[in-house]
């Protein structure tokens, strides 16, 4: 209010050409005061203001959040082919620009090349000679200039087109004020929305790799960053990369930072860091950091714990993080945080449960099952001897052998439930059949499993433990949509890639139902985004069952 107060005081004791001109001046800052959208706002201001004064060209130079710089520089007047030839927008480090920013008072040129704060043009630059130049303000602070130039027919800017511009200012101001408040008010509300959309996510039971991914991807769209990356603390006290969201991935799954890394040390106590270019910054000593520009590297904080890091890189030569960008981020961090410490708690509670079902089930296999099965056989074993008939005692023979067999395999099933996960050996064979004798339960039936080559020395720590997840992902599709009676998983670590290199493949086929046309397939994407991040593949086709019923799941990945 206190602003459209002075700019009509200003329209107060106008000359009679000036007052000809107020219409169009009054219909210039309506036009100037629709619309929401920041960006659409300036454009809108630049053309108002170049059609109110009657230039050929005008712009609006952001200033930035140091007061020493422009942070955008919008235009009308040149066209895309001279912006081409034109290069890099003006920084407003030096020149007529640079001093309008230190010293923003309204500025009238009749030629501006012979003015001593004047630098030139760069080659391709339109001729520019009449100019005028007047600070916008939002809410008493400087937000930009605005600059004219080239008055039509060749005349100098009057104080007139001065006082008119400046009025425009003065509701471009309020403008360019609403818009703002308005863009802070969505953006807010996406990284709210972001936040809900993570823990949601992370609550509704996906493993701990899944989680950090689900993490990963909604911080990239919501910093609008070239990649999303979740870092966890490593055993030598550096930090390494488990889970990456990026349109090229290869390369950055894995990566290690060391723990003499100047940066570690501050997010392991909890400290953010901002980076305003990744890949001349000292600090940055991985070769990923040569992809990246101005990065946001953030602690996953909840309770005093720092789980891992959080970074949202953006590509080279991007634009840098405001100060409300940084803010958010750090709360959509904390939240994620908070969201994995809960959903770890919940998965510490279903494990449990499952837990004390298989020490249930196991015993129920013991004290009944396997108690009739062995009462049947000495039944059968008894009148195996009485009988006088061959064939009969042969048969007989052969049904008691099944029975001890059986016995057997529900003694080794038994073994199987009981087992703890602080139990399970490390070596990558053993996990795999152990995940399969978990898979057991539901399925009703024991999936079949061979090894090709020495994958417990070849297959490597993060491959093995993806490998894993892939194969546990693989084994509940199976049992949750395929309706398979056989499985057969194979895990060869002799393969060569597409690009000659070494790799271990999962192999994981089914005889039931196979994938419907236009059925979910949330599951097989999120098998290719793992094998795409260790710059591996995944694959599907035909399974088991006759004229090729089932699927099959081919993953591979580097060793």
């Amino acid at each position: 209010m206190d602003a459209a107060t002075e700019a009509t005081r200003s329209l107060q004791g106008l000359s009679p050409e000036l007052t000809a001109r107020v219409p169009h001046l009054l219909e210039a800052m309506r036009t100037v005061g629709a619309g929401l959208d920041l960006h659409v706002t300036l454009d809108r201001i630049v053309a108002t203001a170049a059609e109110l004064a009657d230039a050929r060209y005008a712009a609006i130079g952001i200033v930035d959040e140091t007061r020493a710089g422009l942070s955008d520089f919008v235009t009308y007047g040149v066209t895309t082919a001279q912006h081409e030839q034109i290069g890099a927008l003006p920084d407003g480090h030096k020149g007529l620009l640079g001093a309008l920013i230190h010293d923003p008072e309204p500025l009238r040129l009749g030629n501006l090349t012979e003015d001593a704060r004047s630098v030139g043009f760069p080659p391709g630059h339109p001729p520019m000679r009449t100019f005028l130049g007047v600070p916008i303000r939002v809410q008493g602070e400087v937000f930009g200039n605005l600059y004219l130039t080239e008055k039509r027919g060749g005349a100098e800017f009057s104080e007139e087109d001065l006082h008119m511009v400046r009025v425009l200012a003065t509701e471009a101001g309020i403008a360019i004020g609403n818009a703002r408040l308005h863009a802070a008010t969505r953006q807010r509300e996406r990284w709210i929305d972001g936040s809900v959309a993570v823990t949601t996510e992370l609550l509704a039971g996906s493993d701990v790799d899944d989680a950090l991914a689900v993490v990963a991807e909604q911080a990239r769209k919501l910093a609008d960053s070239a990649a999303g990356i979740v870092l966890l603390p490593d055993d030598e006290g550096g930090l390494e990369i488990v889970a990456v969201s990026a349109d090229e991935p290869a390369g950055i799954m894995g990566t290690q930072i060391p723990n003499d890394s100047p940066v570690v040390e501050q997010l392991l106590t909890g400290e953010p860091v901002f980076v305003e270019d990744s890949a001349s910054d000292p600090r940055m000593v991985t070769d990923i950091a040569q992809r990246f520009g101005p990065s946001m590297m953030l602690p996953l904080k909840s309770g005093g714990r720092v789980l891992g890091t959080l970074a949202t890189p953006r590509s080279r030569g991007a634009r840098p993080f405001t100060a409300a960008e940084r803010t958010l981020a750090t709360q959509f961090a904390a939240q994620a945080a908070l969201a994995l410490v809960l959903a770890d708690a919940q998965r510490d509670r279903e494990r449990l449960a499952v837990y004390e079902d298989r020490d249930r089930i196991a015993r129920d296999l013991h004290d009944l099952v396997i108690q009739r099965l062995f009462a049947t056989g000495m039944i059968l074993e008894s009148a195996q001897r009485r009988t006088i008939v061959p064939d009969v005692a042969l048969g007989v023979g052969k049904a008691v052998d099944e029975l001890d067999v059986t016995i057997q395999e529900i003694r080794t099933a038994i073994f199987a439930l009981q087992q703890g996960p602080a139990e399970a050996p490390s070596g990558l064979r053993t996990r795999v059949l152990r995940e399969i004798g978990t898979a057991a339960v539901p399925l009703g039936f024991q999936p079949s499993a061979s090894f090709i080559g020495p994958v417990d020395s070849r297959v490597g720590e993060l491959t093995g433990k993806n490998l894993i997840a892939a194969l546990r992902e693989a084994l509940s599709n199976a049992f949750r949509h395929a309706q398979a009676t056989r499985i057969e998983v194979v895990v060869d670590a002799t393969i060569r890639l597409s690009d000659g290199t070494r790799g271990v493949r999962l192999t994981v086929a089914d005889d039931g139902i196979g994938i419907p046309d236009g059925g979910r397939r949330s599951g097989l994407k999120n098998l290719a985004k793992r094998a795409e991040s260790l710059g591996g593949r995944s694959t599907y086709g035909p399974g088991l069952g006759e004229a090729g019923t089932g699927t099959t799941v081919r993953w591979e990945a580097p060793l």
